[in-house]
């Protein structure tokens, strides 16, 4: 798929916030978030394409680590991704309790984790907006909103976090949401 021209972008500090209609695995930056599972086995939706693209060695990384709890994120290397490494992380499965905190908690992981690496840019897809049936307006504020607070509270090397959408409609549902922040 190649990149759409759907873009919106706000800056906060030293820190420039975009979000795009795009591929994810097709993005040049430090990280991608991976929305993983909690086995980190990545059978399905952007963990599969993600291997599919940056080839096996992902996966022989995940498989050393073995688990990441609900909330969490780990790393590995890009492989053969543009990204220099991929961030896994596990929302939640919408309806198992405290949705909203975990969602928070797996994005705000991954900033974290990215402080510590030194990384300067970072790229979310929907954290489980997909299969795991989180719904996409509750998905994009949370999200937004604690990238937002994040960038504004706190220390932070990255000068560029993009929020990467595939579709139209959860682009258009991050997009409306994101009109709110600016």
């Amino acid at each position: 798929m190649k990149e759409i021209n759907k873009i919106n972008k706000i800056k906060i500090k030293n820190t420039a916030i975009e979000i795009q209609q795009m591929d994810i695995t097709d993005m040049n930056v430090d990280a991608i978030v991976n929305a993983a599972n909690n086995e980190l086995q990545h059978g399905g939706g952007v963990a599969l394409a993600i291997v599919k693209k940056g080839g096996n060695i992902i996966q022989e990384e995940s498989d050393k680590i073995g688990f990441c709890e609900t909330g969490k994120a780990v790393i590995t290397t890009g492989g053969n991704l543009k990204a220099k490494f991929v961030i896994h992380t596990v929302g939640p499965v919408y309806g198992e309790g405290n949705d909203a905190k975990k969602l928070k908690n797996a994005v705000l992981s991954c900033l974290k984790l990215a402080y510590n690496e030194n990384l300067k840019s970072i790229a979310f897809p929907a954290i489980s907006a997909g299969i795991y049936r989180f719904p996409k307006d509750r998905c994009a504020e949370i999200m937004l909103n604690t990238i937002v607070t994040y960038v504004k509270n706190k220390d932070t090397n990255l000068s560029e976090i993009y929020i990467v959408l595939y579709d139209n409609e959860t682009f258009s549902i991050f997009e409306k949401k994101f009109k709110y922040l600016k």
